[in-house]
């Protein structure tokens, strides 16, 4: 009866090492929440202080204010996910840069770069209202192919970024509010999620 017990826990250890070294799981729940309430705050600043319109919105009316406010609210949530992984990966004794956190890279770098250079297309051809659409969903199938390496809840997120992504290009008037939702209030729900479900 023992030696059946001891097979299980083996093969039980057996499947968790491969995991570990097949998934990146040094992704933080926190670093999730973090992302959310920097793009809830960014979208407040955004429409509150600058009266930021995206369905009248053009490159030239745009101030300098509301592409620094972005730009901002991305460095603080890569700057947060990198850190609070790093962290979590030096608590467990396991390295941040490894091979799976290089396949997660190679996976999430083309949809995002895309979605970067696209949207920089759209700045520069006076298309501002469609920015938060496509953010949306190229960020959306970013996180749907990564969520083969890492928790799988990232996929079904990925795939609500992309259903509001879509939304957001047919409801343009409202589609700082749907990248509200995406990037804040989705975030926010995800990551307390993970750190209840896998941190605790």
């Amino acid at each position: 009866m023992n030696t059946k017990q001891d097979y299980n826990q083996d093969l039980a250890e057996i499947r968790s090492m491969m995991e570990r070294s097949s998934k990146f799981l040094s992704l933080s729940g926190l670093s999730g929440v973090l992302a959310g309430l920097y793009a809830l705050t960014g979208a407040y600043i955004a429409y509150y202080i600058y009266d930021f319109d995206p369905a009248s919105a053009n490159s030239s009316g745009v101030e300098t204010e509301i592409i620094l406010l972005a730009l901002l609210v991305l460095v603080l949530a890569v700057g947060s996910a990198v850190l609070l992984s790093y962290k979590k990966a030096h608590k467990k004794g396991e390295r941040v840069w490894n091979s799976a956190s290089k396949r997660l890279l190679s996976i999430v770098g083309i949809p995002l770069s895309a979605g970067a250079v696209f949207s920089l297309i759209l700045f520069y051809s006076g298309s501002i209202g469609l920015i938060p659409s496509v953010t949306l969903i190229f960020y959306g199938i970013a996180l749907y192919s990564a969520g083969r390496l890492t928790f799988n809840e990232l996929s079904v997120l990925g795939l609500l970024q992309i259903a509001l992504g879509l939304n957001a290009a047919y409801f343009i008037e409202h589609s700082l509010l749907l990248w509200a939702l995406g990037f804040g209030v989705a975030h926010t729900i995800y990551g307390i999620y993970i750190h209840i479900r896998h941190e605790r």
